[in-house]
């Protein structure tokens, strides 16, 4: 969508707000021990509190609240009766909706002490998006973030996920621009417009370049790789970009 009313920025920023706070609040709980389904709750319980609902649950019938991925999973993980151990690699990806505007925020992170590769990719991750937000600015063509968002993972001796990618957001969870990849490509020159609303989600891989989905016929998977995300819903603005899920 495209932002242009101050009713249109705080109802963006209040479903973002929402979604923000019920991601920490998964990292903060997520330990060893926990279950999938045990974080899931927590997540339901927040959403039925501040009056929003879940995006995946009530647009796609996602069976849960939030998805909540690990290890060889890479994105919408269904929670269940997995147990968190230490060392895991956990993605918690929490979208959601309020008087009809959406937000969408995840992140990958260690649980407790695991391997170094699995804090380095988180790392980067976030180095990526963070890289990829300084060229988030109406007039700046859309390629332009995927082409920041592979080069840091280049610099690392990593590289990025090629199938999955960002999303225009705001009155639906999913709209245009129907993609923003996490790689440069010369044909994706789009210019992107003030109040453009999107949802800037870098994944990072330690090998592949593509994920595949599972039988359940939800969560997407590598053979051989770990994978990191790190993920905000951005208003663009000439003033600079507004993120709405911090």
């Amino acid at each position: 969508m495209i932002a242009k009313t101050e009713e249109d920025f705080n109802g963006l920023k209040e479903i973002g707000k929402i979604c923000g706070a019920i991601r920490d609040e998964l990292v903060r709980c997520t330990k060893p021990g926990v279950t999938t389904k045990e974080l899931d709750a927590i997540a339901e319980r927040m959403f039925i509190k501040a009056g929003a609902y879940s995006a995946p649950k009530g647009e796609y019938d996602f069976p849960g609240h939030t998805c909540i991925s690990v290890n060889a999973e890479v994105a919408h993980g269904i929670p269940g009766e997995r147990i968190i151990q230490e060392g895991d690699l956990v993605n918690v990806d929490v979208s959601g909706s309020k008087n009809g505007y959406f937000a969408d925020t995840g992140i990958s992170f260690v649980v407790g002490n695991g391997e170094v590769i699995l804090q380095k990719i988180c790392d980067v991750a976030k180095e990526a998006f963070d890289a990829g937000l300084k060229k988030a600015k109406p007039g700046s063509k859309k390629s332009a973030l995927g082409k920041a968002t592979h080069n840091v993972a280049k610099q690392h001796g990593l590289t990025v996920i090629k199938n999955l990618t960002g999303h225009g957001i705001g009155r639906s969870i999913h709209e245009a621009p129907d993609h923003i990849f996490n790689y440069y490509s010369r044909w994706d020159d789009e210019i992107l417009k003030e109040g453009m609303v999107i949802a800037f989600e870098p994944f990072i891989s330690t090998l592949e370049e593509e994920v595949y989905q599972s039988d359940d016929d939800w969560t997407y998977l590598t053979d051989e790789s770990f994978v990191a995300q790190y993920e905000h819903t951005i208003i663009l603005t000439k003033e600079g970009p507004i993120i709405t899920t911090l």
